[in-house]
């Protein structure tokens, strides 16, 4: 900036603060207490404008500032160790946060704003963006002495004769195994659970048997001894996993490339992937 400019720009800004900043005589120009303490605040404004600068030219960098992912407590368990992997070795810029929470609460969130992308069962909720993972299917989850512990084959009819343990109301893999029971007439049983352990260990207990997904049977059936599986007949019930976001999101093609490394990272999973 020429001198005179300078000079220019000072003495507006003298007169819109209604101040001296400066003193000038024939020789020299003298900045003034009250100038040096509005040079501190106009250095302070400089270097937050220029940090917006920097926040914005980072916001148009793929897989870079904040992510708040919001995952089932279903998921979470068994999918986090591989999702946070991801994001550590390949999106090293990706500030991610975790948020487990269950279906109603994270769909409220992801329309509040208060959540950017959710991993939960599919299908969402109609004006959402859902883009599919993997499909899994359900595990019948017995004592070990019961009567179709370890078999491979059994028909979905044969929940006509159990009682089903279920988790507790909120949880969307309880919909799911209801609407199981529904299909073939069967009444779950009155207990409920928090969680999938609890439920485990309700049946390691005798109170009945329970459905797991397959990517949670080995974490939560290797706790204990008192456990066995049973596999559905050919086709098995089962759910979808995905990831679902707000339509219009500035950030839809990163969450597209990041559904793509989540599938092949997920292919050693007892999954079959989708897309």
């Amino acid at each position: 900036m020429s001198q005179p400019a300078l000079s220019g720009a000072v003495a507006a800004l003298e007169e819109n603060l209604d101040a001296q900043l400066v003193e000038r005589t024939t020789r020299k120009v003298i900045i003034t207490p009250l100038g040096e303490r509005v040079a501190v605040h106009a250095r302070g404004v400089l270097s937050e404008l220029h940090a917006l600068g920097d926040e914005v030219e980072a916001s148009r960098r793929p897989f870079t500032g904040p992510l708040h992912l919001g995952v089932i407590p279903t998921v979470a368990p068994y999918l986090l160790p591989v999702v946070l992997t991801l994001a550590r070795d390949h999106y090293p810029e990706l500030d991610l946060h975790v948020h487990e929470e269950r279906t109603p609460q994270l769909l409220d969130g992801l329309g509040s704003g208060r959540l950017d992308l959710l991993l939960l069962a599919h299908p969402s909720v109609p004006g959402m963006v859902d883009i599919p993972l993997y499909d899994e299917d359900f595990v019948l989850v017995t004592p070990p002495d019961h009567a179709l512990a370890q078999r491979r084959d059994v028909p979905r009819d044969v929940l006509l004769d159990l009682d089903v343990l279920l988790l507790e109301e909120g949880h969307c893999l309880r919909d799911q195994a209801l609407d199981l029971c529904r299909e073939v007439g069967a009444e779950p049983g009155a207990t409920r659970a928090a969680g999938l352990s609890t439920l485990v260990q309700l049946v390691a207990g005798g109170l009945g048997v329970t459905l797991l997904p397959a990517t949670a049977v080995d974490v939560e059936t290797g706790r204990s001894e008192r456990l066995a599986t049973t596999r559905f007949a050919a086709p098995a019930p089962g759910r979808r996993i995905g990831l679902t976001h707000r339509p219009g999101s500035a950030r839809t093609p990163e969450y597209h490339r990041l559904a793509a490394s989540l599938r092949e990272a997920l292919r050693p999973l007892p999954v079959r992937i989708v897309g």
